[in-house]
C-alpha cells in the first residue's frame, strides 16, 4: 500500500517533523490534552499510589548523571524514574484522556515523559514541547491500534505507548534512523506485557501499566543512545503494521481522542451516563429505588468483578457498579465520590447490594468501536423505568466544551494547588504556543510539590 502521509517511515517522522506541520486544530487539541493532563496528575498526585512511586524512584531510581524534578513532587530521579512516577501518578486517577481503538491511553506517558526529557536537560523551546507532544500521541496511538490488530488478547497501555516514550527520547537525544529503530525496539520488546483483564477483575494500584511504559521507552532511547541493539519493533515495521503507519502527518490520531467526564474507567461510563438521565428525566432520588439492571458490553460488565463493594480508590475507579450507585446518590462522580469516606456511605452500598449487571450481546458485538448501556431502575412505588441505550460523553461525535474541559482541570487542581496556582498553569498552557517564555514557568510549576 502506498505511502499516504509525508513521511516515509517512522524514523523520519520522529526526527523530522516540526512544529510548522501541525495544523491549527491538531495544536488547539494539543492544548486540551495538555490541560487536561496536568489536573488528573494534579489530583492524582495525592493518592496513596502516587506516594509510593516517587519514593520509590527517589530512593532507587537515581542516577550519577542527569536528573529531573518528578511531577508535582520537587524530588529528583533519573529521566526513566521521573518518567516512571509522572505515569503513575496520572494513571493513579482514571480520568485521563484515551482512544477506543488503543482500549488504553496515550497521554498518560507522553507529557511525563516529555518533562522528564526536558528537565534532565535536553534542549527544548515551546514549538519543539507541542510538537513532541503531538509526536508520542502519534506513535502511540498507532503503535496501539497495531498491537490489538495483531493479537487477540487485550494487553496494558504500557506495552505499546513505551514506544511513544523512545520516539520522545529518541528525539530529543538527536539519535540517527537506525538508533531510532533500536530504540523503538528495545521498548516494544521490554515494555510490560501485561493482561489488562486482570486489573479490571481485581483492580490494583498496577491499573494500566503505564508506569513501566514509561520507564522501558525512556530506558529504550538511552540504551540505543549508548549503542545497544534491539529486534525490530514487530508493531512498527512487520508487514501487517504498515497501514497503521502510512499515513503520518496526514492524518492525526490525536483529533481522535476521547476526554472523560468522570475520573473512573471509560467502560464504565455508559452506565453513569444513562442512570443520570434516566434520573433527570423521571426526577427521583436514590432513596427511591429499589432495583438497578445495567445491561452492557463484556468488558464492561467485568469491571471489579473481584471486588463487589470496593474499599480503596482504585478498586472504585475500576467498577461499573460503584459510580453508578455513586452519581444515583450525589448527581456527579467527581475525585471525592471514587474516595473514602464516600466509599463507605451507606446509601451507595445499599444500591450496590440492589444492583445486577447483565451483559448485551449486541453492547458486545460493537465493542471496542463503540461502548454502549443500558440502565433500568425500579422504584420503591412500583414505577419500572427504562434508560435509552447510552454513551460516555467526550468522543470526537460528542466531545466536551472547551468550558467543561476547564471546569474539570479546575475541580481537580484547585483543591491540590490551590486557586492562584492552578490559574497560573492555566494561562501558561494557553500561552505556550505563541510565548517561547511560557515554557520554563509552566514546567517549574508542574515540578513543585502542592503547598
Amino acid at each position: 500500500m502506498p505511502n499516504a502521509g509525508i513521511f516515509a517511515d517512522v524514523p523520519a517522522f520522529v526526527q523530522g517533523l516540526s512544529f510548522t506541520d501541525l495544523p491549527a486544530d491538531v495544536v488547539a487539541q494539543e492544548r486540551r490534552c495538555l490541560l487536561d493532563l496536568i489536573g488528573v496528575a494534579a489530583a492524582g498526585s495525592r493518592t496513596r499510589a502516587a506516594q509510593i512511586v516517587n519514593h520509590y524512584a527517589a530512593t532507587q531510581l537515581r542516577s550519577s548523571e542527569a536528573e529531573a524534578r518528578m511531577l508535582f513532587s520537587g524530588r529528583r530521579a533519573s529521566p526513566p524514574g521521573a518518567a516512571f512516577a509522572g505515569a503513575t501518578t496520572i494513571d493513579s486517577l482514571d480520568a485521563h484522556d484515551g482512544h477506543a481503538l488503543i482500549k488504553g491511553h496515550a497521554g498518560v506517558v507522553v507529557l511525563p515523559t516529555l518533562l522528564a526529557m526536558v528537565d534532565s536537560g535536553a534542549a527544548c523551546d515551546n514549538r519543539e514541547f507541542i510538537t513532541a507532544l503531538v509526536q508520542g500521541y502519534e506513535v502511540a496511538t498507532r503503535a496501539g491500534i497495531a498491537l490489538h490488530a495483531s493479537v487477540a488478547e487485550t494487553h496494558c497501555s504500557g506495552t505499546w505507548n513505551a514506544i511513544a516514550c523512545a520516539a520522545i527520547g529518541a528525539r530529543l537525544l538527536g539519535l540517527g534512523n537506525g538508533q531510532i529503530r533500536h530504540a523503538l525496539g528495545i521498548a516494544e520488546y521490554f515494555g510490560p506485557r501485561g493482561q489488562l483483564a486482570r486489573v479490571c477483575d481485581s483492580p490494583t494500584m498496577i491499573k494500566d501499566g503505564s508506569g513501566w511504559g514509561a520507564h522501558a521507552g525512556v530506558t529504550a532511547a538511552l540504551l540505543a543512545r549508548a549503542g545497544f541493539t534491539g529486534a525490530p519493533a514487530l508493531t512498527v515495521e512487520r508487514d501487517d503494521a504498515t497501514p497503521y503507519w502510512n499515513d503520518l502527518g496526514a492524518r492525526w490520531r490525536i483529533r481522535e481522542q476521547y476526554f472523560k467526564a468522570y475520573p473512573v474507567c471509560r467502560w464504565a461510563q455508559p452506565a453513569i451516563e444513562a442512570a443520570l438521565t434516566l434520573q433527570r428525566a423521571a426526577n427521583f432520588s436514590a432513596d427511591d429505588i429499589e432495583e438497578i439492571a445495567i445491561e452492557t458490553f463484556a468488558e464492561a460488565a467485568a469491571l471489579g468483578a473481584g471486588c463487589a463493594i470496593p474499599n480503596a480508590t482504585d478498586e472504585a475507579q475500576y467498577s461499573l457498579s460503584h459510580p453508578v450507585a455513586a452519581a444515583l446518590v450525589y448527581g456527579q462522580v467527581g475525585a471525592e465520590e471514587i474516595e473514602l469516606p464516600r466509599l463507605a456511605d451507606p446509601r451507595i452500598r445499599r444500591l450496590l447490594a440492589a444492583m445486577k449487571v447483565i451483559e448485551d450481546a449486541e453492547f458486545s458485538r460493537r465493542f471496542p468501536a463503540e461502548r454502549w448501556a443500558r440502565v433500568r431502575i425500579t422504584l420503591k412505588d412500583g414505577r419500572m423505568l427504562a434508560s435509552e441505550p447510552a454513551i460516555a460523553r467526550g468522543n470526537p461525535e460528542n466531545p466536551l466544551t472547551d468550558n467543561e474541559l476547564r471546569a474539570k482541570y479546575r475541580s481537580l487542581a484547585e483543591p491540590v494547588l490551590g486557586v492562584g496556582r492552578a490559574a497560573r498553569i492555566e494561562r501558561l498552557v494557553d500561552a505556550l504556543h505563541v510565548d517561547p517564555a511560557a515554557l520554563r514557568p509552566l514546567i517549574d510549576h508542574l515540578m513543585e510539590a502542592p503547598c
